[in-house]
Parts: structure tokens; C-alpha cells; sequence
């Protein structure tokens, strides 16, 4: 039989350990950071001789452990080396001494004391002690000799130091095992050394199993693999380590991707198809170039945002509040957005899907109007995320509908792609510039891919080419803009509720820089309150002097280089920089337009027509001259300007009429043939296009040829045809406004365009000009031509009106 230990108990400080537990027989150097910790330390080291008891926590990430927190059997230690350290830590190098049960411990104090009662080691026959010590010894050299971590003479070593006493053998051989925390803390508490022994012989030949595993794969990989292949290596290495330990598990990336699948809200076909690539995956080399096909597919899917809506605010009054904080004027657009609130808000009180996404807006107006920042007002109104994407020179399906994966470098479309970033499923989702996508050489047409977003009926199984599964649209609120509603092809407006916006009236820029662009480039150019100012002549005169535009983009630009002159003045001195009618072109420099007519004499061959364009209404100068030939073989109109197809189809219609109803116009037939003429529409440099200025043409043509001046006050529009009715156009409110920047009082137009498009045009517009309607080309000339036009009824009358007419001027 074994002899017993002599049993000894005493007070002792104690020690909380982190991930180690310290065994008798063991040198073991420790970091001791916990100011409670190195208390005790010096405590042992100036009162017990430097003993202390050693206790290993139950849980190593608890900062602040109690004594309930900690294992009642641990290791009294002696201090040997203590070294306090530069940045508060003590190092400190222990001996463990013998095995020691704790009781009465109190954590209450400067540090920690516990009464340390040494444990005895239980009594066994020294024959059976004796026999499990030789075999665990044998089995300890086995391993270490396999693992390469002590030389064979440390062995030799360790073994002339263990003879005759098992429990130091049992000590160092748990201390060297790699062993988690609550197997060695058993092992300390085991009393029996040959239950001690025995337990160690399981775990060192299960590690002894792992590692001859571990080199018999080693070895078979190295052989099926070339050197060169080393990442490849690796890789199935840790997969036939798995194999070989029949774990049963999968990897941890696609452990991980298979969460993801658990964790989203996928629809039951879509899961199917991950869980089925899940499968392919697993089957595939690491490093195939399929593999990273399929990985990256999954990543795409899963990053989507799979029902993952935000809450939608429908509430109008909150809405209508928003946007008129955000934006001054628009009524009539705002009037239209809140109703379509209005009728979601119905749908979803009532629990209806019919129809939850069937107004998809298209605002249509000129640049600088405010179109991307109402999408981003309506947003905020109604608590979604706010996405963006520019059509703008997209000229590939793939675009929108993404590449299919057999493509190298395939993706998905720009629609997936930007729900991915919005991180929900029911974002407000803006479509900026749709009008200005284009057609590649191949013959790709990105505004057919939008067919299918941009339908409330068909949008809910939306198809990305590289996605290849279904994604509900159906929540998201898309809303489109365009300059140009014409560029937009017809199937395409059909699917959206077309909102126009027109341009900006003079009242209402100069209301827009005061409620948001003067405070807005204060922000933005660092000035405070009261540290500029800027008077609303000033602000009237930029508008009128310095931006000609329908929006309010180069007034702000205006206004920001104001501030950067004051900047320069001012420099970081706390005074007020005043802007006013006075000093504004010492700021801007000199004026850039004119503002009034331009024109102060009535004059012969010259109409002013009105145009629309991109960028809102401009006023159109057209010019007519003519000289006589020496027969009756002329009539012949040239034309000049950067004329397009349909402008020079209008003065060819208004020649026409000209010649066939000369006699109604008081002009003898043959005179005309007695003259060629030429219309030119000046700032050549300027493409020129459209029908509209029809009715200016003729008035031209007839004013050289009879020789009447044009009355200088009046502006017109509308296209004329061969028999001399006026039709209507487009554009009438930035047309009306051209008007009224060129200093025009009276403005011709079409009398169905009157009728029809009143309620567009802005009080402000209607009170500054005199709007008068006409249908047929006798009433433009009547109103037009000084002195008023009556048409002459019999061609008697006809072939002596011309006699008493002031002769045309001609070119010499």
C-alpha cells in the first residue's frame, strides 16, 4: 500500500486564475493584471513567505469573478520571481507545491483568503501504482517522441526525476497534455493516482490516434498532390482530417451559408434552388473556378433583402407637410403624390394587396426643378429607404436585368444590385433621367427590361438573368424622372402615372432662394445668422441678369459664389457681407442677359416665336428677307439657322400657303415669283427643331412680301398648316414665361391650348401678359402685323392691293 500524505491546513491569500490551472511539481510563469490580484501578491510575498493558493475560474471571460465563480480545489504555490512591469502588470515566475481544498473564502476584502487544507492522496497498492505509472510513462514517451516537443534527453531527464514518485509523473504529464480547462481541473481534483493514471492513458491515446491519423493523411495528400499546389493541399487536407475523424460536419463557410439560408425569409422555391447549389458545393473542389461561381451566387441571394420591409408612414397631413417644407410651389405635384398616399393608405387599412403598387410616378420637367429631391422628401414622408439609380447613357439590357452566370465577371442588374443596398424590401426606388437611355449596336434596348419592373401586374416576379429565381417588386415605390417625356418610349409611359412639372415663375424663384438656397449655401460656406445678407432685389436681379433657366440650379450656383466673395472679404472677421442691387456686379461681374425687349422698333420681316426646350422656354428670333429676280422664276425660300427636318417642313407649309392664297393675302400672284426669300432663325450654333414656330414663319414671309412690319410687343406660338389653321403645341407654360423674361405684353397662341392648358400656367404669368387665342393664320396676322390684317375676298381686289404697299426691304 501507497503511504498517505500528511495533512496540513492554513489561511492563505488566494489567487483567481484565467485559463491555466497550475499542478504541483509545475514552474509556471504568470501575468497578473487585476489590481486585487497583485495586492495579494505582495501580500503572500510580505506575510506567508510567499505562499498562496491558486484557484482556476469555472468561466475564464469573467472579469470580476466571486468565490462561487471559482474551483474550490486548486495548488498552493510559492513565489519565486516578481516582476512589476512599465505598464501596471506584475510578472510573476511560481512553483506549485501541493494539491489544497478551499474553504471559507472571502472575496470581500483588499484580496482574496480562503482557509487551504491539503488534500491526501488516497492509499492504493503500490503494485497496481507502480504498473499504471510504467504504462503511462511508455505511452507519455511514445507521444511526446510523436509530437517532437522534448528532445529524448529531456525524456531521459524527466524520467530519473519522476522514479519512485507516481504522483510527480502524473503531474508532468498532465501539464504537458493539451487539455481543456475542466480536464485538468479533474484530474487535479483526483485523489487516486491510479485513477489519475488512468485517465491520462485515455487521453494521451486518443491524441496519439489523432496524430498517426493526422500523418497517414499527411502522407497520402502529399503524395496525390504536387508541390506547387500547396493552397489546393491545405484545403483537402482539413477535409480529409474530417473525414478520417468521421466528425460529420461541415465547414465553417458552408455551416455559415446554410445558416443564412435558415435565417431568411426565402420564398419555398427560391430555397430549394440554395439549398440545391448548397449541395453542388459541397461535391466541388475549393479552389474550382465553379466553385466560386456558385459561392458567389449564393452571397448575392442571401445579401438581398428577402421580406425585410421598413414601416411605411401613410399618413397624408404628415406627408403634405414634408413636402412643402421641402419644396415651395408645386401644388399640383404635390396635389398628385399625396394621392396616391392617400390610396395606398386606404388599401393597407383595409388589408387589400390588389393594387398596393399601382401608381409608379413619372415626374417629367426641366433640369433644376426639383424632381431627385421630391423622390427624397416622399421618402422621408413616408419612412422609406431611399434609393437612387441614373439611367442616364445605358445603353445594355444586362443593366437592369444583370448577366446570366455562364458569362465570366456575370453580376446581377442594377435593380437587385440597389435593393441590396437599400436594406429593405420596400424602399422608395428612383429612377432618375429615364429618358436618357439609349440603344447599343447589337440592338439592346434597356427601356424593354423596364417593362417588367414598371408593372404593378408583373413586377411581382421579377427575373434577374443572374439571380435566375422570382423577387417581389410589388412593395417597392418606384418613381421615375425624365426631362423630355417624347424620349420615352410609348409602352413605357403606359405603365407610369405621368406628373409634369414646369418651370419656375420669378415670384417663385425668388421665394425658393429665400425659404432654402441663401440658408442652404450659408451652411454650406460657413456663415452663420446675420453674417450675410442678400436683398430680394439683388436675388430678382440674378434671376433676371444671371440665370435664364426653368429650375433654380445656376441661381444657387449664383448664390454660392456671392458667399465665396464674401468669404475672401470678410476672412475670419465677425462682420455682416450685404449684397445689393448696387454691388451685385462687382460680385458677378457684368450681366450676362438682357431682360426686356429686345427689339424697340417695329420692324419688317422679323417675328419673335416662342420655344420649348430642355431646359424650359426661350424666346425664338425669326428673320425673313428677300430680293427680286429678273423673271417670274422665284418663289424659291432658302433657310438657314441648324434647322431641323420638322422646322424646315413648317417653312416650307408656310411658303405654301403663301403662294397658294397670295390673292387673300392682298398680294398679286405673279409678285411672288418676281422674289426668292430666306427665313434664318439666328444662334446658328443651336439646333433648332419642332412645328411649333409655324405660325411665325408665315408671319415672316408675309411681312417681307407685303412689306407690313411686325408689331415689336407681340410674341407667338402654335403650328400652321396648308390651309392656314393653327394647331396646338406643347410646353405653353415655359413658353408664357419665356414671354415675360423677354419683356413681350401680348403672346399669341393656339386657341386649343387656351381652352386646355389654363390651369397649368401660373396666375402670375396670365396677369403680366395679354393671352390672346387664335385658330387660323388671319387672326395671327391680324393681331400680329401693325396696323391689323383683313383678308381680301375677291382676287379683283386681289391684283390691286399690292399697288399702294410699301415695298419690302431687299438684300443688296
Amino acid at each position: 500500500m501507497s503511504a498517505k500524505t500528511k495533512t496540513n491546513t492554513e489561511t492563505l491569500p488566494v489567487l483567481p486564475l484565467r485559463d491555466i490551472v497550475i499542478f504541483p511539481n509545475m514552474t509556471v510563469p504568470l501575468f497578473v493584471g487585476r489590481k486585487q490580484s497583485i495586492r495579494m501578491l505582495e501580500e503572500a510575498v510580505n506575510k506567508h513567505n510567499g505562499k498562496f493558493l491558486a484557484l482556476t475560474q469555472r468561466d475564464a471571460g469573467q472579469d470580476d469573478p466571486k468565490a462561487a465563480d471559482v474551483y474550490q480545489t486548486g495548488t498552493i504555490c510559492q513565489v519565486l520571481q516578481l516582476l512589476k512591469l512599465p505598464d501596471g502588470t506584475v510578472k510573476v515566475l511560481v512553483d506549485g507545491m501541493e494539491r489544497a481544498k478551499a474553504s471559507n473564502i472571502n472575496a470581500a476584502g483588499q484580496y482574496w483568503q480562503a482557509t487551504a487544507t491539503s488534500v491526501e492522496i488516497s492509499a492504493q497498492p503500490a503494485a497496481e501504482v507502480e504498473a499504471a505509472a510504467r504504462n503511462a510513462l511508455e505511452t507519455f514517451k511514445q507521444y511526446l517522441a510523436m509530437v517532437h516537443k522534448i528532445s529524448p534527453e529531456e525524456i531521459a531527464k524527466i524520467e530519473n526525476e519522476v522514479k519512485g514518485n507516481p504522483d510527480k509523473l502524473a503531474n508532468i504529464i498532465s501539464s504537458q497534455l493539451t487539455l481543456s480547462i475542466a480536464d485538468k481541473q479533474k484530474l487535479l481534483e483526483e485523489p487516486g493516482i491510479v485513477n489519475r493514471f488512468k485517465q491520462l492513458l485515455v487521453k494521451i491515446e486518443g491524441e496519439l490516434e489523432v496524430l498517426q491519423a493526422q500523418k497517414r493523411i499527411t502522407r497520402d495528400v502529399k503524395e496525390s498532390m504536387e508541390q506547387t499546389q500547396r493552397e489546393y493541399y491545405l484545403r483537402e487536407q482539413m477535409k480529409a482530417i474530417k473525414k478520417e475523424l468521421n466528425d460529420g460536419e461541415d465547414d465553417n463557410e458552408i455551416g455559415e451559408l446554410k445558416a443564412r439560408i435558415d435565417a431568411t425569409a426565402l420564398p419555398e422555391a427560391v430555397r430549394k434552388k440554395a439549398l440545391k447549389e448548397i449541395g453542388k458545393l459541397e461535391k466541388m473542389s475549393d479552389s474550382s473556378d465553379e466553385a466560386t461561381v456558385v459561392r458567389n451566387w449564393l452571397e448575392a441571394l442571401l445579401d438581398l433583402s428577402w421580406g425585410k420591409p421598413t414601416e411605411v408612414n401613410n399618413d397624408i397631413n404628415n406627408a403634405r407637410e414634408i413636402l412643402d417644407s421641402d419644396h415651395y410651389g408645386l401644388d399640383k405635384v404635390k396635389d398628385k403624390i399625396i394621392e396616391n398616399l392617400a390610396v395606398q393608405r386606404r388599401l393597407a387599412n383595409k388589408g387589400w394587396t390588389e393594387g398596393k403598387n399601382a401608381q409608379i410616378l413619372c415626374l417629367v420637367g426641366p433640369p433644376g426643378v426639383g424632381k431627385t429631391s421630391l423622390g427624397e422628401s416622399l421618402a422621408r414622408a413616408t419612412g422609406r429607404n431611399f434609393i437612387r439609380h441614373a439611367l442616364g447613357g445605358v445603353r445594355d439590357e444586362a443593366e437592369i436585368r444583370g448577366h446570366r452566370r455562364t458569362y465570366i465577371g456575370s453580376k446581377p442588374g442594377a435593380i437587385i444590385e440597389k435593393l441590396t443596398k437599400a436594406g429593405s424590401s420596400n424602399p422608395l426606388f428612383m429612377l432618375d433621367e429615364i429618358d436618357k437611355m439609349g440603344t447599343d449596336q447589337r440592338g439592346g434596348d434597356p427601356a424593354s427590361a423596364l417593362l417588367e419592373v414598371l408593372d404593378s401586374k408583373q413586377n411581382h416576379a421579377f427575373n434577374d438573368h443572374y439571380l435566375d429565381v422570382d423577387y417581389d417588386l410589388s412593395d417597392v415605390m418606384f418613381v421615375c424622372t425624365a426631362n423630355v417625356l417624347s424620349n420615352i418610349p410609348v409602352p413605357l409611359q403606359d405603365r407610369m402615372d405621368i406628373v409634369l412639372l414646369g418651370s419656375y415663375t420669378e415670384d417663385e424663384k425668388l421665394e425658393i432662394s429665400k425659404r432654402h438656397l441663401v440658408r442652404k449655401q450659408m451652411r454650406a460656406n460657413g456663415f452663420e445668422e446675420g453674417e450675410f445678407t442678400v436683398t430680394d432685389d439683388a436675388l430678382r436681379d440674378i434671376i433676371r441678369y444671371y440665370t435664364r433657366e426653368s429650375g433654380v440650379r445656376n441661381l444657387e450656383r449664383s448664390i454660392a459664389t456671392l458667399m465665396k466673395k464674401a468669404a475672401i472679404e470678410l476672412g475670419d472677421k465677425g462682420k455682416t457681407f450685404a449684397v445689393t442691387s448696387d454691388n451685385l456686379a462687382e460680385c458677378l461681374g457684368k450681366r450676362k442677359f438682357t431682360f426686356g425687349l429686345a427689339d424697340q422698333t417695329d420692324e419688317i420681316g422679323k417675328v419673335t416665336g416662342l420655344a420649348w426646350t430642355e431646359v424650359g422656354g426661350e424666346t425664338l428670333d425669326i428673320e425673313a428677307q428677300t430680293w427680286e429676280v429678273k423673271d417670274e422664276t422665284g418663289g424659291v425660300v432658302g433657310m438657314s439657322g441648324q434647322l431641323g427636318d420638322v422646322m424646315k417642313e413648317s417653312i416650307t407649309a408656310a411658303s405654301v400657303l403663301l403662294k397658294a392664297n397670295a390673292a387673300r393675302f392682298g398680294i398679286h400672284p405673279k409678285e411672288i415669283f418676281r422674289h426668292n426669300y430666306h427665313v434664318h432663325v439666328p444662334a446658328g450654333a443651336i439646333p433648332k427643331d419642332g412645328p411649333s414656330a409655324g405660325a411665325g414663319m408665315l408671319t415672316a414671309l408675309f411681312s417681307v412680301v407685303a412689306g407690313k412690319p411686325v408689331r415689336k410687343d407681340v410674341a407667338m406660338t402654335g403650328e400652321v398648316t396648308t390651309r392656314g389653321d393653327i394647331l396646338p403645341i406643347g410646353g405653353l407654360r415655359e413658353k408664357l414665361a419665356a414671354a415675360v423674361r423677354g419683356g413681350y405684353t401680348t403672346v399669341l397662341v393656339p386657341k386649343e391650348n387656351y381652352e386646355r392648358d389654363r390651369d397649368e400656367v401660373p396666375d402670375q404669368i396670365w396677369n403680366a401678359l395679354e393671352v390672346i387665342p387664335v385658330s387660323t393664320i388671319d387672326e395671327v396676322l391680324n393681331h400680329a402685323i401693325v396696323g391689323g390684317f383683313t383678308p381680301v375676298i375677291t382676287p379683283a381686289l386681289a391684283a390691286t392691293a399690292i399697288v399702294d404697299a410699301p415695298q419690302p426691304r431687299a438684300i443688296n
